[in-house]
């Protein structure tokens, strides 16, 4: 099994960055990294069962949001190569909102794992995350 971990602090309360990320079809907050964002279906952004194409190539489907616990949870269908759906599969992403060291900030934590253990697939992926966080933090400090 692959899996990847980041997590980012950001100088804003977990309330707040929550509020701001945890819409399946708004990824504003990742403007350098994320440049369309397609719904599909007829599920909004917070019900389970949501679908989303970013980038016209990373299909994605919302698993669980729990917003008492500050965390959602997602898979992907498909993709880019090496992600492929014939490539990999299971692929689970979890992201959560943690507080930070005062009232003041938070951390956010971005794991992913799938049923293949491949380097190639944790570099890629690990790549996505580390510039979904720094665009992350920029747009919400």
């Amino acid at each position: 099994m692959g899996q990847t971990n980041q997590s980012t602090k950001i100088s804003k309360p977990a309330g707040q960055v929550w509020d701001a990320i945890c819409k399946f079809h708004d990824m504003s907050w990742a403007p350098n990294v994320i440049t369309k964002v397609e719904a599909v279906g007829d599920k909004t952004g917070n019900q389970v069962g949501s679908a989303r194409i970013l980038n016209d190539l990373f299909h994605k489907t919302l698993l669980t949001i729990d917003p008492e616990n500050r965390s959602f949870s997602y898979q992907i269908t498909d993709g880019p190569s090496p992600i492929l759906s014939n490539e990999i599969d299971n692929y689970i992403g979890v992201v959560k909102v943690l507080p930070g060291d005062n009232d003041q900030s938070s951390v956010v934590e971005w794991t992913s794992s799938w049923n293949k253990n491949d380097e190639t697939v944790h570099e890629f992926c690990h790549n996505i995350y580390v510039a979904l966080l720094s665009d992350m933090k920029s747009s919400l400090e």
